[in-house]
């Protein structure tokens, strides 16, 4: 299944004299990564800066056009089912959400022209024009979901040039789309993928008029206070249970932890509760304990995986933030935490912990596999610790605290009640709309 992944410019797919290897989660080889040197990275950058205008109607049939061809067309050689392979295997989530996703970005696509809409102002007519506030955007891609590059897609939308330094784990989903974009017809001057190592990341950010990385900790505080570059870092999202604990309310937090094997940022990583914390942590723990492990490439699979070593190093990293905290969900396991699912693979199985005050360090861990924190809460609290939440799930009839965290900055998406499958509404803002970055109001009046 070995293949190769290009440098993509200019319309053209290029060999590069740097290159790395690809293993999928498996340890067998994938692919031969073609890296973009710093120097083609700058060139990249300054050529799509002459890529000629395209028409707003025309970017949006297009994006219609690649949508469908990337759920349903042999692209590169490479049929729909065989992307969703590699990109499981590479990535080590589960084959269904590559499959999930190419149904998501068709939709999604034809879509784009009401969902940028929407997120212009409405004072945006007859006294102001809402303009680009550059012509290329650098995206420093993620491999955590595939879904994620929805967002760059908007900015084409927008009518941004996009230049993307594919995640290391999945360059897979940026090619298919940016080969999709060129057989609907996009002009090549348009998209670019350079892959290519951390120095190269800093040339894209410095080389495009706006930048939209993903990255964790290190990398928001590198990046924080420049005004041209969006981050979005880890979700901490959390739920809120301030209502009796049901069957029905314990469905839902399992698929708030665990949808898509727990790897997107919106899944919730901590759960404060005002009633008996160890029971519902106790609730939590069988529930997700009982989680399957499957290869990344078997249907059946709904847990992520990784390479043994990996593995390991990620369980290590969540016994030190326990700081003596029980994982619940343990005592299930027969055979431990990681189980082996062929080759050098492992699944993370869930983790379950339980804390006995709602500023345990732990609260603000998150990890790429179902991994909840269960702590209680009280209203005295407020949203104080709830704060600094991608999203946050209220489940209470209190509108008060619903209007309280509607106001808090930090709390970035507010859901009250269980809202099922609220992360695939394609207008919900992720982080606040993309169109607050790339756009803005200016001025303007005509005699």
């Amino acid at each position: 299944m070995s293949m190769s992944i290009p440098v993509l410019r200019g319309g053209s797919e290029r060999a590069s004299q740097d290159t790395r290897p690809l293993s999928g989660v498996d340890g067998e080889p994938l692919a031969v990564v073609h890296e973009a040197p710093a120097l083609m990275v700058r060139m990249t950058a300054k050529s799509m800066r002459q890529a000629p205008h395209l028409p707003l109607d025309e970017r949006l049939a297009v994006l219609a056009r690649a949508g469908a061809l990337f759920a349903e067309a042999t692209l590169g050689g490479q049929t729909p089912e065989e992307y969703c392979e590699i990109q499981a295997l590479a990535s080590g989530v589960p084959i269904s959400v590559a499959r999930q996703t190419l149904h998501r970005v068709s939709g999604d696509c034809a879509l784009l022209g009401e969902v940028v809409g929407r997120q212009s102002p409405a004072g945006a007519g007859r006294t102001a024009r809402w303009e680009r506030r550059g012509s290329t955007l650098g995206v420093v891609a993620p491999s955590n979901h595939p879904a994620t590059h929805g967002a760059w897609l908007q900015a084409v939308a927008l009518g941004y040039r996009v230049a993307v330094r594919p995640g290391a784990r999945d360059p897979f989903t940026p090619l298919r789309l940016a080969r999709a974009l060129l057989a609907a017809g996009l002009d090549p001057g348009w998209i670019s993928l350079l892959p290519g190592s951390h120095s190269a990341v800093d040339t894209l950010v410095r080389s495009a008029d706006l930048a939209l990385v993903y990255g964790g900790e290190s990398t928001v505080a590198r990046l924080r206070g420049d005004d041209r570059v969006l981050v979005r870092g880890p979700g901490r999202s959390k739920v809120l249970v301030d209502r009796p604990l049901d069957g029905a309310t314990l469905d839902h937090l399992v698929t708030e932890i665990a949808a898509d094997g727990g790897v997107r940022c919106t899944n919730a990583t901590a759960v404060f509760t005002s009633g008996d914390h160890l029971a519902l942590a106790e609730a939590l723990a069988e529930r997700l304990a009982a989680l399957p492990a499957h290869p990344v490439t078997d249907g059946r699979a709904v847990l992520p995986a990784r390479p043994l070593p990996e593995a390991q190093a990620l369980r290590a990293s969540l016994d030190r933030a326990a700081q003596g905290a029980a994982d619940l969900a343990l005592r299930h396991y027969d055979d431990g935490p990681l189980a082996p699912v062929g080759g050098a693979a492992v699944a993370l199985r869930p983790a379950v912990l339980a804390v006995d005050r709602a500023d345990h360090p732990g609260l603000g861990v998150e990890l790429p596999f179902p991994c909840v924190w269960v702590a209680p809460w009280r209203r005295p609290e407020g949203v104080r610790p709830l704060d600094g939440s991608l999203a946050l799930t209220l489940l209470t009839d209190d509108t008060a605290l619903v209007a309280e965290a509607l106001r808090t900055p930090g709390i970035r998406t507010v859901l009250h009640g269980p809202v099922a499958g609220w992360w695939r509404d394609p207008y919900l803002p992720h982080d606040g709309h993309l169109a607050q970055f790339l756009m803005e109001a200016r001025g303007f009046a005509v005699a």
